[in-house]
């Protein structure tokens, strides 16, 4: 290793191409393109304008579902997707230059996690670059939504962890504390940092003076300190309106027997219907959580060609205290995602948490590189290594761009599907509708209608819930639910549902609820 330091001059520029690349990717995206998406940004743009954190639908799930609408937002969700849409006025556009400072912030991590890792302005400009060009990630990275603040707190946070319990400075795992606080406040699975820091402090360590119990305990403190202050307004806020510090309903996830079943109603999920469930299915269920998190570790976290090396540098070097947090978490976060949150997990939950370790997976991608190539010649004396790294870093550099072009351009223009078909329904409904669809907030970002999400559940539970939530209309698309697919098929007819004409828009049935 040739220690290479970090100019400013390469800082500047590493900062220049992530925002010119977050950019040109933020522009193509004019507005949410998915239900939590949506739901960010609906409710930060309504919290700009006065309304407060409320949510005028049920958009998910009927855990923890209000009795009526509006209704306090952030039940199931965190917030501070939503906070940063509200610090941009409600503008999505605006919303989404904070978003890109902070993807261009990830690139900067990875930056100097290369240099600090690898020792040479290749590991350096290669892990920032991979960063920027990461594949899957980057569509999601410019929108308003929970990646990128979760991935730059997250892997800030292990950075400061493996720093920690190096020098055992108070200051520094209270630090790391407060940004597992804000990865928390993000997203829920930002508890498992906190899980992370207690498992890093506790480790066992070759030092007699590190072994000391109190100086483990006064950094366990200072980094629960740490999260606390970060914490804490949250944790009032939800004993205010729901009686305790976080919502617990969100949980009963790990019960689910299928995706579908989190818009059960009423709710079903418990440990006796998970056990009567029985073992094969259960099995099965995690066997299918375990392929799909694999590929998404390969394909997405590892942008495939990255994704063994990550694993041999990983095993050559677990010895290393700055690498104890990451891989820690990396553990725990697939273990979480495939074993208890299965459904949520391998559905999107891993995709979303894995961004935190983004910029240590492309550092530390190009350490197995090198791994590798050093293998490899010794035992092609013919090879040169040197010329071997530089070739192959190139090489996963230009198999990075590639994927991300088709990645992006999987999304660009993607809000506009379902603009006209919302235009359609808004023309044909009356003002002050409440409308049981598929994706609620969605709706609501288009229309500015109420509404509640179609349930698991078959005719007589659109019924209850219609007369629960005032529902005047329900909406029916190829994603509806099994329950009810008689009924958008045309096979069955209710009495208290009168269908309503809604022109071309195929695929797509709209019914009147009667009185």
């Amino acid at each position: 290793m040739s220690g290479y330091t970090p100019t400013r001059r390469d800082t500047i520029a590493v900062a220049a191409v992530a925002l010119l690349v977050g950019g040109l990717v933020a522009a193509g995206i004019p507005g949410p393109t998915y239900t939590d998406a949506y739901y960010y940004f609906n409710a930060g743009k309504r919290l700009a304008s006065g309304q407060g954190l409320t949510d005028p639908y049920i958009a998910l799930t009927y855990l923890n579902a209000p009795e009526t609408l509006p209704a306090p937002s952030h039940t199931y969700w965190m917030p501070l997707a939503s906070l940063l849409v509200a610090l941009a006025g409600g503008s999505f556009r605006l919303a989404q230059a904070f978003f890109v400072l902070m993807w261009a912030a990830l690139a900067l991590v990875a930056f100097r996690l290369g240099a600090a890792l690898g020792g040479t302005a290749r590991h350096a400009w290669g892990a920032g670059l991979l960063t920027v060009f990461c594949g899957f990630y980057a569509p999601y990275l410019a929108i308003p939504e929970t990646f990128t603040p979760f991935g730059l707190a997250g892997a800030l946070s292990l950075g400061l962890m493996g720093l920690g319990r190096q020098r055992w400075q108070g200051r520094i795992f209270a630090l790391a504390g407060a940004l597992a606080g804000i990865a928390h406040l993000t997203r829920a699975d930002g508890l498992l940092l906190v899980m992370v820091l207690l498992i890093v402090a506790l480790w066992p360590s070759g030092s007699a003076a590190a072994m000391s119990l109190p100086r483990r305990m006064r950094a366990i403190l200072a980094g629960l300190a740490g999260y606390g202050l970060v914490m804490l307004p949250w944790f009032l806020r939800n004993w205010q309106i729901i009686g305790s510090p976080l919502p617990l309903g969100g949980t009963a996830t790990i019960w689910l027997r299928g995706y579908n079943e989190l818009v059960s109603y009423p709710p079903s999920m418990s440990f006796a219907s998970f056990l009567a469930w029985g073992a094969e299915n259960i099995l099965r269920s995690r066997w299918e959580a375990f392929t799909n998190n694999l590929g998404t570790f390969v394909a997405v976290e590892g942008l495939v060609v990255l994704a063994p090396l990550i694993v041999l540098a990983l095993v050559r070097r677990w010895r290393d205290p700055r690498l104890l947090p990451v891989w820690v978490y990396a553990v725990l976060l697939h273990l979480v995602m495939t074993l208890a949150f299965a459904y949520p997990g391998y559905r999107g939950g891993l995709f979303h948490s894995a961004t935190a370790l983004i910029p240590w997976w492309m550092a530390l991608g190009l350490l197995g590189l090198d791994d590798a190539v050093a293998w490899v010649a010794h035992r092609r004396r013919t090879w040169r290594p040197a010329q071997a790294r530089q070739v192959f870093t190139i090489a996963a550099l230009i198999a990075a761009i590639a994927l991300t072009i088709v990645a992006v351009a999987g999304r660009w223009g993607k809000e506009a599907d379902n603009a006209g078909l919302f235009a359609a329904v808004k023309a044909v409904l009356p003002p002050g509708a409440v409308v049981m669809c598929n994706d609620p907030a969605e709706l609501y970002y288009h229309t500015g209608l109420m509404g509640i999400v179609v349930p698991d559940a078959g005719p007589e539970a659109v019924r209850e819930l219609a007369a629960r939530y005032s529902v005047t209309h329900l909406l029916l698309d190829e994603n509806r639910t099994a329950p009810l697919d008689d009924l958008y098929m045309g096979r069955m007819q209710v009495d208290f549902l009168r269908p309503v004409a809604l022109g071309d828009h195929l695929g797509v049935r709209l019914f009147a609820v009667l009185p």
